[in-house]
């Protein structure tokens, strides 16, 4: 039983009580009441009058409310177990996206920003801010395009891209399609998946379905002992949904547009402005640069693998069907292999200390000591006493779903700081990788109190079976840590404004607070934390973990020109030297071609498919969601997070002193300051590269210096 205190937030929880009437309508009412904000704006106030008080602030405050059900009415898409939810979800979205393109390109508003901004007026530094990216983002919004069918065309641009990136992703959540196969062509896949498969019947009867959900796919790569399963699995994997490439290349070509209309010279330097690093150039050469430097060890890598697979395909009686290629389908049954012969990690064996309900409790338990909050899991009767409607059911979208309400501890005041929600498990209809949403932003309220956080962890771990708990395998307890710390960004945060909460920085960031955390996983003493034999309760053995931490740079250069092969295609796809460059792009080829060129590793291709063989982009959420000449990000935010662990935590990763500087300084700030300031201002010194060449063996170089940002 918690304590008392606990048992009375200061603030209810949202209400997933939505039908899907009720979505369309609320996001119609939201518009409705946004558009008379700015009508009263542009009827009370002139240029010569208006100030930030008059214009900007009650635009932030309308923004700041509007966000506490925005959001929720755009997350019933990714998690509702019903369909007619999740298209009225998704209708609701388009509505909201369509009236914010109109809001944001309305000249009688943006021409009293510019006032106000003209004015200099003596404000604090995160108002200053908002005033500065307000005006910013309607010059980049197409007000900087005259009036006119140029403007009008840039327009349409815009909402024809919302819609594809609803569509794009509402896709990718629908997705259900899989394979039947015969048990025997799922030789060596664990039986923890083969009981949770669909069993077939009619023309099935004897088989079973293997889906693409990350729980079927990723065992099924690597433990089935069949290439040939494992090639169709590949294959049909990247052919998945096929009906989005046509949105790709539809997403690719209008973005290119649009920047051109803008005055730019292609997409990524539009997108590049306001983030770290500034230009592409910046980007193509710290890409460039790791690209040169990881190809000999990736190449080493495959030598290396090629030789485990002649070896097993021997020792199996199949070395016919050797043809001296490693091929994208090898990739993780021979990774596999290589770990278990060569550093005697048994994966399966290393899952069963790490049930997911008790790693979880011991995450939350470290981010408890580092950070000073206190995590309350709310049951039936907690969760009936704080909603709205005395209904548990009420604040929940479905029954797997855990809550707790957020604390500071005593040390950090005892106040709420919000709600955090785990969905962890695969089913229909729903979200299908591992991600964090913001359900509802902290900001302050016009007299001063706070409103709390709400945000959630939607991930795909594997179903508990009849007879044992979910286990998660060590890359999952990586994956669970590192989206938990996105959750917990989201919950440190402390901005006057919605607009910069917690995960609202620039993207080549966002990952840095997440990718740190991930090193308390490869942490022995925080390993030994987290773990509990599902059956005894047991700590993981240290042998065990030893074992582990010793393999954390296997492969390394090989998952980083994965990587950079997802870095590389974005900025080459939003980089053509003319727009009928971008219109020419043979999409699939070119993905699947420097996949080949960048990792080294042998596609179809090799075996006389086309290059167009697989449409893997169209696979690419990212790309559509928000990533778009972002996703170098993912290893540019790796500079900065080997940085401030290997400068601040690595001698001490629970130093309480260094945790609770690092939530003040870096968590709370979210975007209400620059995110390099932040950075300098934590390490009391400009971030370097160093760390991180030296975290993967390479020689540290500094490509570039922009705005104080190395990399």
């Amino acid at each position: 039983m918690a304590p008392s205190k606990y048992l009375k937030p200061p603030q209810a929880p949202p209400l997933f009580t939505a039908t899907a009437t009720s979505l369309v309508k609320d996001a119609q009412a939201l518009c409705d009441r946004t558009r008379a904000m700015l009508d009263k704006i542009a009827k009370d106030v002139t240029p010569e009058s208006a100030t930030f008080a008059n214009v900007v602030l009650p635009m932030a405050e309308d923004e700041n409310t509007a966000g506490l059900e925005a959001r929720v009415i755009g997350f019933y898409q990714a998690v509702s177990t019903n369909q007619e939810l999740r298209d009225a979800s998704s209708k609701a979205e388009e509505i909201m996206d369509e009236f914010n393109i109109e809001a944001s390109m309305r000249e009688d508003i943006f021409k009293l920003v510019d006032a106000a901004y003209q004015k200099g007026e003596d404000l604090d530094p995160e108002s200053r801010r908002l005033l500065e990216k307000e005006r910013k983002s309607y010059i980049r919004n197409g007000l900087g395009i005259p009036a006119g069918p140029k403007r009008d065309r840039f327009k349409d641009i815009k909402k024809r891209l919302s819609m594809i990136q609803i569509e794009f992703q509402k896709n990718l959540n629908e997705e259900s399609g899989g394979i039947w196969f015969t048990p025997e062509e799922l030789a060596g896949v664990p039986e923890d998946v083969m009981s949770g498969l669909e069993k077939g019947s009619g023309e099935n009867a004897g088989k079973v379905k293997l889906s693409f959900k990350y729980p079927d796919l990723f065992p099924t790569l690597k433990f089935a002992t069949n290439p040939d399963t494992r090639k169709r699995v590949f294959i049909d994997n990247e052919n998945k949904c096929n009906a989005n490439a046509p949105l790709f290349k539809e997403a690719i070509i209008l973005r290119d547009e649009a920047a051109r209309l803008l005055g730019y010279k292609d997409h990524a330097s539009f997108k590049l402005e306001d983030k770290m690093a500034k230009t592409p150039e910046t980007v193509n050469e710290f890409l460039g640069d790791l690209r040169t430097q990881l190809a000999p060890g990736g190449k080493k890598e495959i030598e290396h693998l090629m030789e485990i697979k002649t070896e097993y395909l021997k020792s199996v009686g199949m070395e016919a069907s050797n043809d001296g290629n490693y091929y994208l389908w090898d990739s993780r049954f021979y990774q596999r292999l290589m770990v278990e012969k060569e550093y005697s990690i048994d994966e399966q064996k290393i899952a069963e200390y790490f049930p997911l309900q008790s790693t979880v409790e011991g995450m939350l338990d470290i981010f408890q000591k580092l950070f000073g909050f206190v995590f309350i899991e709310l049951d039936a009767e907690a969760r009936a006493n704080i909603s709205e409607t005395t209904k548990a059911d009420d604040i929940s979208w479905h029954e797997d779903v855990k809550i707790f309400s957020v604390w500071d501890d005593e040390g950090e005041g005892g106040g709420f700081v919000g709600y955090l929600y785990l969905d962890l498990h695969p089913r229909p209809g729903k979200y299908g990788h591992a991600a964090n949403f913001s359900l509802q932003p902290g900001y302050l309220h016009p007299n001063g109190t706070r409103r709390y956080p709400a945000t959630a962890l939607v991930c795909n771990f594997s179903k508990p079976t009849a007879t044992k708990p979910s286990l998660l395998k060590h890359d999952e307890v990586v994956t669970l840590f590192h989206e938990l710390g996105h959750g917990i960004h989201d919950l440190a945060g402390r901005t006057k404004y919605s607009r910069f909460h917690g995960t609202s920085v620039v993207r080549d960031f966002v990952e840095a607070p997440s990718q740190m955390l991930e090193n308390w996983c490869w942490t022995k003493e925080q390993l030994k934390n987290l773990s509990k034999h599902y059956e005894t309760g047991e700590p993981i053995p240290d042998e065990l973990v030893d074992l582990q931490i010793g393999a954390k740079h296997v492969n390394d250069a090989l998952f980083n020109l994965r990587q950079l092969h997802f870095g590389i295609f974005d900025m080459t796809v939003h980089s053509p030297k003319s727009h009928a460059e971008a219109e020419g792009f043979e999409l699939s080829k070119m993905y699947n071609d420097l996949r080949s060129q960048i990792s080294g590793i042998k596609g179809p291709e090799a075996l006389g498919l086309k290059s167009d063989w697989g449409n893997g982009q169209a696979t690419f959420g990212h790309l559509i969601g928000g990533y778009d000449a972002g996703y170098y990000g993912y290893l540019s935010s790796q500079v900065y997070s080997t940085d401030m662990f290997y400068s601040v935590f690595k001698k001490d990763p629970m130093n309480q002193e260094e945790g609770r500087r690092y939530r003040h300084m870096v968590l709370e700030k979210g975007g209400s300051q620059e995110e390099m300031k932040t950075l300098e201002d934590f390490l009391g010194r400009k971030p370097s590269t160093e760390a991180f060449y030296k975290d993967l063996g390479l020689k540290a170089r500094q490509i570039r210096q922009r705005n104080n940002c190395e990399f």
